[in-house]
C-alpha cells in the first residue's frame, strides 16, 4: 500500500512539471524567432544606411548622387535645344530655291545647352553651310531628311570643337578641322537633330 501510495505522487508531480518543460520550449523559440527578426531588421537598416552614404560621398555635397545618375537614365526627359528658325538659298542651279527649317537640337544635359549658346555663332555657321549645299531634290525625300538631320549634328558637334571620323569624299584633314576633342560616338553631347519646321519653295 504505502508503495502504491509513493508512485501515485511521484506520477502526479512529473505529469504536473511536463506542462511547464513544453512552455520553455515555447517561450525559448518564440524568444529566437524575434531575435531572429531584429538581426534581419538591423542587417537591413545597416545596408540601407551604408547605400545613403555612398550615395552621399559619391555626389559633391550639395547634389545627392541619384539626382546625378538621374540625367544618365533612359527615363530622364531629354534636354532640348531650339535654334531660331533658317532661311537658305539652296544649291539648285536651273531655279530659285530656298528651305525654311527648324531645327531643335536633343542633347545630354543642361550644361551641353548652355556651351550651344556660347558657340551659336559658329554652329549656325556651320548649319547654314549644310543646308545651302543642298538642292530642293535632295531634301524632298524622307532619306534625304535624315542625312541632312545627320550632317547638322556631325557640323554642330565640330562647332562645339569635337574631332569626328571623316564621311564619304571626306578629307581627314577636312573632318577633324577644328576638332580639339575627341570622343566616342556615344559620348557625344548632341545626341540628335529634331526639324519642327521644314518648308521648300
Amino acid at each position: 500500500m504505502s508503495t502504491a501510495a509513493a508512485t501515485a505522487p511521484a506520477n502526479a508531480a512529473s505529469a504536473a512539471a511536463a506542462p511547464p518543460a513544453r512552455g520553455k520550449k515555447k517561450i525559448i523559440l518564440i524568444g529566437g524567432v524575434v531575435l531572429l527578426v531584429l538581426a534581419l531588421a538591423a542587417v537591413g537598416g545597416l545596408l540601407v544606411l551604408k547605400k545613403r552614404q555612398q550615395a552621399a560621398d559619391s555626389g559633391d555635397g550639395s547634389t545627392p548622387a541619384p539626382a546625378a545618375e538621374a540625367k544618365h537614365a533612359p527615363e530622364a526627359p531629354p534636354t532640348f535645344v531650339p535654334l531660331d528658325p533658317f532661311t537658305v538659298n539652296l544649291a539648285d542651279r536651273d531655279a530659285e530655291r530656298y528651305a525654311q527649317v527648324g531645327i531643335t537640337l536633343e542633347v545630354t544635359d543642361a550644361k551641353v545647352a548652355e556651351e550651344i549658346k556660347a558657340f551659336m555663332p559658329a554652329i549656325r555657321n556651320n548649319v547654314l553651310m549644310a543646308i545651302a549645299d543642298r538642292t530642293a531634290a535632295d531634301l524632298g525625300s524622307r532619306e534625304g531628311k535624315a542625312q541632312l538631320a545627320a550632317r547638322i549634328r556631325r557640323e554642330t558637334l565640330r562647332a562645339l570643337g569635337y574631332a569626328l571620323p571623316p564621311e564619304a569624299g571626306e578629307s581627314a584633314s577636312a573632318a577633324e578641322h577644328g576638332g580639339r576633342k575627341k570622343a566616342k560616338d556615344a559620348e557625344l553631347p548632341v545626341k540628335a537633330v529634331q526639324f519642327s519646321n521644314f518648308i521648300i519653295q
